[in-house]
């Protein structure tokens, strides 16, 4: 929470957020799914990779925008979350139209995927981590997609409590229009 003084509050801080560690881990394994997976000319190929550096970007450009602009930082956060759902649909397209299994969210190997992700929550900053093609087995396309999808998942409810939290924060705080006009009003009154 900011102090009284505060007109440009702290912001940035991104890269601690576990939904942009989630969307940076996604962007990472789509780019090598796509190049193992996707015939690189083709527009899907193009459209998967985008929507999940897409994902990654606008939580980074939302949380620097923050300071001066909380509505800013909520409509990114939210392109975030859009982007990463179409993903989602390309991943589910890619399992359907190859006739490759879906795992159900109980499944075994989706409870796994789970506890792995969870392991890698406490990470700060993946920027200097090893390739991300070693963190899941990217050869069968099926498992691929799979854990993909289950990654996305978990970025999206990520994306959904920080949207939740932002909007909390908003209506509580306010945003930087009111900040100018609060400190504007303390300062004509000062002798």
């Amino acid at each position: 929470m900011s102090t009284e003084h505060d007109l440009i509050p702290k912001h940035g801080g991104y890269r601690k957020l576990r939904s942009f560690q989630a969307a940076q881990l996604t962007y990472d394994l789509t780019v090598a799914f796509c190049n193992r997976h996707i015939d690189k000319r083709s527009r899907t190929h193009d459209q998967m990779v985008q929507a999940a550096r897409s994902g990654v970007q606008n939580i980074a450009e939302g949380s620097m925008a923050s300071a001066t602009s909380k509505k800013t930082e909520l409509k990114l956060t939210g392109v975030a979350r859009a982007s990463l759902e179409e993903l989602l649909l390309d991943y589910e397209d890619f399992l359907r139209q190859r006739g490759l299994r879906r795992w159900d969210k109980n499944a075994p190997e989706a409870l796994k995927t789970r506890k792995a992700l969870s392991d890698l929550s406490d990470q700060s900053d993946r920027s200097d981590a090893s390739d991300p093609s070693d963190w899941s087995d990217l050869s069968d396309p099926e498992t691929a997609a799979n854990t993909l999808i289950c990654l996305i998942n978990q970025a999206s409810y990520l994306l959904s409590r920080q949207l939740k939290r932002l909007e909390e924060r908003f209506l509580a705080e306010g945003g930087f229009t009111e900040r100018l006009y609060r400190q504007r009003q303390a300062a004509r009154r000062k002798p």
